[in-house]
């Protein structure tokens, strides 16, 4: 309904950033040499170092969602820029001081808070059994494939949460007036009845005919704009987990190993399924409070006993729990720690066999009776169930080994066999492969292709590749991959002659003279209808809202609702650009209707989440002033580094 994150979008940048960077990997091949070499960091803060894997890892990140958000009209180039990478790095160091800030107030998450963030993971949600439990083995797996333990992921989790504990409690505590919202919300609905009298610069085309000093001089005014980019013929090398892993093939002795090492990762956990009934006692409760509930436990258990068939009935009548209790008392199956009665509650149950009925069993929550009524045994999956999981496993490892043991060597090698490709790709078992580059990114690559990486495409454009022939240095473009190249053809950005150009330099000329017509014929005929009021030639009448444009551009939109409302009929002109000139007659002014209880309680809530961002900003703002931030190096074409408290910039 009102459209005002467009104004946050550098707090929208932080969010993201939020999200994202807990799932980041910091540490590329060249991470041990970041200790020493600042080329391989972008910035620190108070200390931390942010390296430029982790950049360009955000960088690509945020490629990869906008391309899945945009779709066709994704455009690479519109990320690439100064301003865009200076945002993702301000987003990193709002992390990084945001980190600081939390671990100076020792914020973190509970279990039962971590636990509830896990079972709300719609895909954790997807591993569950028909039963309502959560599949272990699978969640294992799943976990197992980006390298984790439950208790690593947990830890993640945990993390994440307390990060997001003060943006969210900024956030949750703002508050905006009922009137402030009630009179944006009239703004934002009011409607203006408008008809459009368009100049297409289409339409003066036919009226233009250019003299050949008129191309000339355009030409000459705009060479670049004809110009074609330097191009490279290369062979490159690409050295990754994934093209060392097909050399790699571990043994069956490899392969049990890691079984026999990892055997608590292919045993389920027992699990019981169990009913209760649970006489409640709050923790502040008086001893004859307790006394008195313990009682009433005991005449129930004595009543269990007498008529155990009866247990549901009993649950049904007795039991103090409102989430089991109308299902007879049935917990479904769970393992030890998955429900919140302590140790003591896990220790009698998992001693029941099956059938079997408790003692009165004290928790942090009061009296339990507990029924067992299945047990699914604890199941070491036999080695060669799992065999061909743990050789994915083994491999991506060894793998990733070799890659480190051989990242050094492939870097030396490259730099002294100077010359050729080929040493290097002999010795690592690569194949050499061939491109065209030129110094920008391709945008028909993928973002994360080695090929569009700008640190690598600097390299094979500098002075001693071009001309000498040379191959690049071993560029870590991140994701733990290294890329080397050598030019094998190099031809220089050319300006084509006049003659070769001369029908695209019309086309130029033709569009610019032809909206150069319309717009002053607009403007002329807007003169003349301000004194006139005339309303002939205009298109029928539009009702357009701020929320409704009804086709309008949004130049037009914006000055059509810039006219004055008290001097009507009013007319606006606006420059269309190459398309031309169009005035919009704005006849009357609607109201918007006042907002009812839902919609104002809406417009208010998302008032105040507009505020509440805008707060946590400032203070994300004032946590980086007094935090010493530095800047190193390069982001991309400008050079910047400072160092000192605030953010050096």
């Amino acid at each position: 309904m009102l459209d005002f994150f467009r104004n946050h979008k550098r707090l929208m940048m932080f969010m993201l950033l939020l999200v994202i960077l807990p799932g980041l990997g910091f540490v590329g091949i060249q991470g041990f040499r970041g200790f020493f070499d600042e080329s391989a960091n972008v910035a620190s803060v108070n200390g931390h170092k942010i390296t430029r894997v982790e950049f360009d890892n955000a960088s690509r990140q945020q490629l990869d969602q906008a391309r899945q958000v945009m779709g066709a009209q994704f455009d690479a180039s519109a990320f690439d820029t100064p301003q865009h990478r200076k945002d993702i790095l301000d987003g990193l160091i709002q992390q990084r001081v945001l980190q600081d800030e939390v671990q100076r107030l020792h914020l973190t998450a509970s279990d039962d808070a971590v636990r509830r963030t896990l079972l709300a993971d719609p895909i954790i949600s997807s591993l569950k059994n028909p039963d309502g439990s959560i599949d272990l083995d699978k969640y294992k797996q799943l976990l197992a494939m980006q390298g984790m333990t439950p208790e690593q992921y947990d830890e993640r989790v945990r993390y994440s949460m307390a990060l997001q504990q003060i943006p969210a409690s900024l956030i949750n505590s703002a508050f905006t007036p009922k009137s402030l919202a009630q009179q944006l919300t009239e703004l934002s609905e009011q409607q203006r009845d408008v008809r459009g009298l368009a100049f297409r610069a289409g339409d003066f085309a036919a009226k233009v005919q250019p003299t050949d000093a008129q191309l000339q001089a355009y030409y000459d005014a705009h060479k670049n704009d004809f110009a074609t980019p330097a191009t490279a013929q290369i062979q490159y090398l690409v050295l990754s987990a994934a093209t060392v892993a097909a050399s790699v093939n571990p043994s069956d002795a490899d392969l049990k190993k890691y079984y026999d090492d990892n055997i608590a990762r292919y045993k389920t956990q027992e699990e019981v399924r169990a009913s209760h009934i649970l006489i409640t006692v709050a923790k502040d409760a008086s001893a004859a409070d307790r006394a008195a509930a313990k009682q009433k436990a005991d005449q129930i258990l004595a009543e269990v006993k007498a008529h155990p068939d009866q247990f549901a009935q009993l649950a049904q009548k007795d039991s103090q729990d409102p989430g089991s209790a109308s299902k007879g008392g049935d917990l479904g199956y769970f393992g030890p720690g998955m429900i919140a009665g302590g140790q003591a509650f896990d220790d009698a149950v998992f001693k029941l066999k099956k059938d079997e009925i408790s003692d009165v069993i004290q928790s942090d929550f009061g009296y339990h009776i507990v029924k067992v009524t299945d047990i699914k045994p604890s199941v070491t999956k036999p080695f060669d169930d799992v065999k061909a999981q743990i050789a994915t496993e083994v491999k991506a490892q060894q793998a990733a080994k070799l890659l480190a043991d051989a990242s050094d060597g492939f870097t030396s090698m490259v730099y002294e066999k100077s010359k050729s490709l080929q040493p290097a790709a002999d010795k690592y078992k690569l194949t050499i492969q061939t491109a065209t580059v030129t110094p920008q990114p391709n945008a028909t690559l993928p973002p994360d292709s080695p090929l569009n990486n700008k640190k690598f495409l600097d390299a094979v454009f500098a002075t001693d590749s071009v001309s000498q022939h040379n191959n690049t240095q071993a560029v870590d473009v991140g994701n733990n991959t290294l890329i080397s190249a050598r030019v094998t053809d190099f031809k220089a950005a050319a300006v084509p002659a006049f003659a070769a150009v001369k029908d695209a330099v019309r086309q130029k000329v033709v569009a610019q003279l032809a909206a150069d017509m319309a717009r002053k014929q607009g403007e002329a005929k807007l003169a003349d209808l301000q004194k006139s009021k005339s309303t002939d030639g205009f298109s029928s009448a539009l009702k357009v809202s701020r929320n409704d444009a009804q086709g309008l551009p949004p130049a037009a939109l914006s000055a059509v609702f810039k006219a004055d409302a008290q001097k009507l009929p009013a007319y606006v002109g606006v420059d269309l650009g190459d398309q031309g000139y169009a005035i919009y007659r704005v006849n009357s002014v609607t109201n918007g209707a006042a907002a009812d209880g839902n919609r104002l309680a809406a417009a208010q809530q998302q008032l105040a989440q507009v505020a509440g961002q805008s707060q946590t900003q400032a203070y994300l703002d004032a946590l980086r002033d007094r935090s010493k931030v530095k800047l190193y190096g390069t982001l991309g074409s400008s050079s910047q580094q400072s160092d000192g408290d605030g953010d050096g910039q």
